[in-house]
């Protein structure tokens, strides 16, 4: 006999050892369980939502519901042409006919989009793979950038950049296709449902949207303060989210998102979301987030960063993004943006060096540092930003270097007990001149 999608579902629940999940979903995947990974799909699949707020339980036994039945249920509440008290009731009409385990372990569970299993798409794909079957569910993945640190090769020629703003990562997905449905992610595909002043606007000017009805926005919900924003975001009940503004950065059709990359190119996608956002000028709660381009390779370009930079600090913002202008939006994460940290740049003496330890036993290890800047007296040992053929070389010749100049680089001055003042992860740039106390 034919094993029920629900007794799939709670054989799955049954052990929690990843194995045992994995060896489930083999059975069933190379036996040929359409109808049950065709559910599966749709619960995991984020994009693929219903639009309802609570699904009830059964507590009476129907006939059973044949999965066409529900299936058809399902596409109709997937492009709202159920909504409201019409779709209540056909979600009620077709609990009734279903049975209590059928409705409440496998038909529910797809229309609150959690199969309460322990299984998730990565899973599911993982398998797939193995079997080769086409049972593969869509992950929601959006452009992720790497640490400007980590790639300090990359961060030169020209650039796009732009402010890095302390909010919440929202992916506000406009589905022209489905009746204009406007949804909210968090950048793991978690739905938001907080932000009906940002949905609602949107959703009204849909129709006037023509060809580009079908696109995700990428950008942050911002707040009066972070901590306020944060109770906001997952409230169910009491929810004050009015003040919150979303901060756009940048666009991409869906239909690409869903494939992963975009055709455009960045500056091409931005002229693309200056566009779209025109319908939006007289609304506050909508804004473009401001790029500015520079060429790092000329000193125009290094000061207009420097500026850009300490404007960021200056202005309480959690750092800076640095964008390749010609990079393609890439559900991932990737070098084509880059996020920089705040970052100061100070001249200071060298008053003395220590040798180091470890692996630098018997080479630099650090540099003593004195000065001031901008009022304030700054005492601060300086032991990264060196390379090992700079630890050898300082080492040999530490004789010559107290009372050179040199650029330090850090995150932020701090204070110490004493009422002086030091730096946060500094690290040695390079000598200020060519001789002692030589300043260029």
């Amino acid at each position: 006999m034919r094993v029920q999608p629900q007794d799939i579902i709670l054989e799955l629940e049954s052990d929690n050892s990843r194995l045992a999940k994995e060896a489930v979903l083999t059975k069933y995947m190379q036996e040929g369980y359409d109808e049950f990974f065709e559910g599966v799909r749709m619960a995991l699949d984020k994009l693929y939502t219903f639009g309802v707020q609570q699904v009830p339980e059964a507590t009476v036994d129907g006939q059973g519901c044949e999965w066409t039945i529900f299936k058809d249920l399902a596409n109709k509440l997937q492009t709202r042409q159920l909504t409201g008290h019409a779709a209540r009731d056909a979600i009620e009409l077709t609990m009734k006919v279903a049975t209590i385990s059928q409705w409440n372990n496998f038909y529910r569970r797809i229309l609150i989009k959690d199969l309460r299993c322990g299984v998730s798409e990565k899973t599911v794909n993982k398998i797939a793979k193995k079997t080769n079957k086409d049972y593969d569910v869509p992950v929601f993945e959006c452009m992720l950038a790497h640490d400007g640190a980590k790639h300090e090769k990359k961060i030169g020629g020209q650039v796009c950049l732009d402010k890095k703003l302390d909010g919440v990562r929202v992916l506000t997905v406009v589905d022209g296709a489905n009746g204009g449905i406007v949804s909210q992610y968090t950048r793991n595909g978690k739905i938001l449902k907080n932000f009906t002043h940002i949905t609602s606007f949107i959703q009204s000017k849909v129709q006037e949207l023509g060809q580009l009805r079908s696109m995700v926005l990428d950008g942050e919900i911002v707040s009066n303060s972070f901590q306020d924003l944060m109770k906001q975001v997952h409230r169910k009940d009491n929810v004050s989210a009015d003040d919150a503004v979303l901060q756009l950065f940048d666009i991409i059709p869906l239909s690409e998102f869903k494939q992963g990359k975009s055709v455009l190119n960045l500056r091409q996608r931005h002229r693309m979301l200056e566009e779209y956002c025109k319908m939006f000028k007289d609304f506050e709660n909508i804004q473009v987030i401001p790029k500015i381009d520079v060429d790092l390779d000329t000193d125009e370009g290094q000061q207009q960063y420097k500026d850009f930079n300490k404007d960021a600090i200056d202005q309480g913002y959690e750092g800076i993004m640095i964008k390749n202008p010609t990079a393609k939006y890439e559900c991932k994460r990737s070098t084509g943006w880059l996020k920089q940290k705040p970052f100061i740049e100070v001249s200071l003496t060298v008053k003395d060096i220590e040798e180091g330890t470890g692996r630098n036993a018997g080479r630099l290890g650090a540099f003593i540092c004195e000065g001031t800047d901008d009022g304030k007296d700054i005492k601060v040992n300086v032991g990264s930003g060196f390379t090992d053929a700079n630890r050898d070389e300082f080492w040999t010749g530490k004789d010559t270097i107290p009372g050179q100049i040199v650029e330090v680089r850090a995150d932020a001055v701090t204070q110490n007990q004493d009422g002086t003042y030091s730096l946060r992860f500094p690290r040695f740039l390079r000598f200020r001149g060519f001789e002692k106390g030589e300043k260029i």
